[in-house]
C-alpha cells in the first residue's frame, strides 16, 4: 500500500472514531427499562462516567489502530485488529448509554485520540513485545478503573452496569492475548506514568 493511502485510511479511521457514530456487532447488555426508575442525580452520575469510558473507548481506537499500523508480525497485527472491533462494540454501547442518560461525549475526544494513537505508532516501533507491552498494561489498567466504576455506579442503573460488566470481560481478554503472543512486562516506572496520564484523562473527562 504507498504511503498516502494509508494516511488516508488513517485520517478516514480518526474522523470515523471521533465524529461518527459507531455500530455495535454485539447486541447492547443490559435492558433499556432498567434506566424508567433513575433519578435525575442518578443520570448526571451515570453519564459523568459513561463519558470517561466513552473517551477511554475513544483512547482504545487510536492506540490499537497505531499499533496495528507498526506491527512487525502478521499474526500480532490480525490480533490487534480483532481486538480493535470488540473496542468498537464498546465505543458504540457507551455512546447509546450516554444519550439514553441524556448526556454528551468529551469535547477533548481529538485530544485524547490523538495523543494514543502517537502512543501506539511509538509501541509497534519498539517491536511486537513491547507493542503487546503497552497493549497488555493499558488493558489491565482499564479493567481496574473499569471496576471501580461498579463500585461508583447507582446500584439501580442495570443497564449501565451490564455494559460495564462486559467491557470489563473484554478488556481482560485483550490482556490475556497480549500475554499469549508474548507481551513483555513494562518497567514500574514506565506503569506509574501510564497510571497517572489515565488519571488526568479520567479526571479531566469526567466534567469536560
Amino acid at each position: 500500500m504507498m504511503f498516502w493511502d494509508r494516511v488516508i485510511i488513517i485520517f478516514d479511521q480518526a474522523l470515523r472514531t471521533v465524529l461518527a457514530p459507531a455500530v455495535s456487532e454485539r447486541a447492547m447488555p443490559g435492558d433499556a427499562d432498567s434506566s424508567l426508575g433513575l433519578s435525575a442525580e442518578d443520570k448526571r452520575k451515570a453519564a459523568a462516567l459513561m463519558r470517561i469510558n466513552h473517551s477511554g473507548e475513544v483512547c482504545a481506537q487510536a492506540l490499537y489502530q497505531g499499533q496495528a499500523m507498526t506491527a512487525r508480525n502478521r499474526e500480532v497485527q490480525e490480533a490487534l485488529i480483532a481486538a480493535s472491533q470488540e473496542e468498537v462494540d464498546h465505543l458504540a454501547w457507551c455512546e447509546a448509554r450516554l444519550q439514553e442518560l441524556g448526556g454528551r461525549k468529551s469535547v477533548l475526544n481529538p485530544v485524547w485520540y490523538g495523543a494514543s494513537f502517537a502512543l501506539g505508532v511509538f509501541s509497534g516501533l519498539l517491536g511486537d513485545r513491547w507493542n503487546l507491552a503497552f497493549l497488555m498494561e493499558t488493558e489491565r489498567q482499564v479493567e481496574g478503573h473499569l471496576k471501580g466504576h461498579l463500585s461508583r455506579l447507582p446500584t439501580g442503573d442495570l443497564r449501565t452496569r451490564a455494559i460495564v460488566e462486559q467491557m470489563k470481560l473484554d478488556e481482560v481478554s485483550h490482556a490475556q492475548t497480549a500475554y499469549r503472543y508474548g507481551a513483555a512486562e513494562l518497567p514500574m516506572p514506565v506503569k506509574l506514568v501510564m497510571k497517572l496520564t489515565s488519571k488526568m484523562m479520567t479526571h479531566t473527562a469526567y466534567w469536560v
